[in-house]
């Protein structure tokens, strides 16, 4: 596995984030605050629709196509037509997604959320292996959120001291929760 952060280690589904947040764990270990949890590999699916026409004709430009409907039929626009059923995909080969999360109620200016997100996204995606690592190990698949919750921005040393703590109380608290309580 290279040092890199693609799309698909990046929590974009609205609907897992909403379950994140209603059913996962929380762990503060400053700058951050962290909401967590974890998935079995049937559970990490996402709707995804389509939208398609009914007769199955696919959509057209009607600037440049003519329309092929008879006289005796309705005009119908496309984009009244139902969309149809949603489709189960999987989400991606990754073992976690993560979102970074900069509030604007504590950075104000668009410039210092982005300064934010660009050096904890960096920390991650080169301490990121040791989780990796621990989740493959143990089997499991891990949603998380990262939000910064400090006030002002911490340098780019002190925010990579600050993920190796933070990595390492997040695999001690999934360790914590994994275990069955007798």
């Amino acid at each position: 596995m290279g040092f890199t952060f693609k799309k698909e280690e990046r929590l974009c589904s609205r609907q897992l984030i909403d379950r994140l947040y209603a059913e996962g764990h929380r762990l503060m270990a400053f700058p951050y605050s962290v909401q967590w949890m974890t998935l079995e590999s049937g559970e990490w699916r996402v709707e995804s629709g389509e939208r398609r026409v009914e007769s199955g004709e696919p959509l057209r430009n009607s600037k440049t196509q003519p329309p092929s409907h008879s006289a005796t039929q309705p005009l119908s626009h496309p984009a009244t037509q139902p969309l149809s059923h949603p489709e189960t995909q999987p989400l991606s080969h990754s073992a976690t997604q993560v979102m970074i999360v900069a509030p604007k109620r504590k950075f104000h200016h668009a410039v210092d959320r982005n300064r934010v997100r660009r050096l904890t996204r960096e920390c991650y995606r080169l301490r990121k292996h040791a989780l990796y690592d621990f989740l493959q190990q143990h089997g499991l698949t891990l949603v998380f959120s990262m939000v910064y919750i400090h006030n002002e921005i911490m340098s780019y040393d002190q925010l990579g001291h600050k993920m190796d703590k933070l990595l390492a109380a997040l695999q001690k608290d999934i360790l914590a929760h994994q275990q069955p309580t007798p």
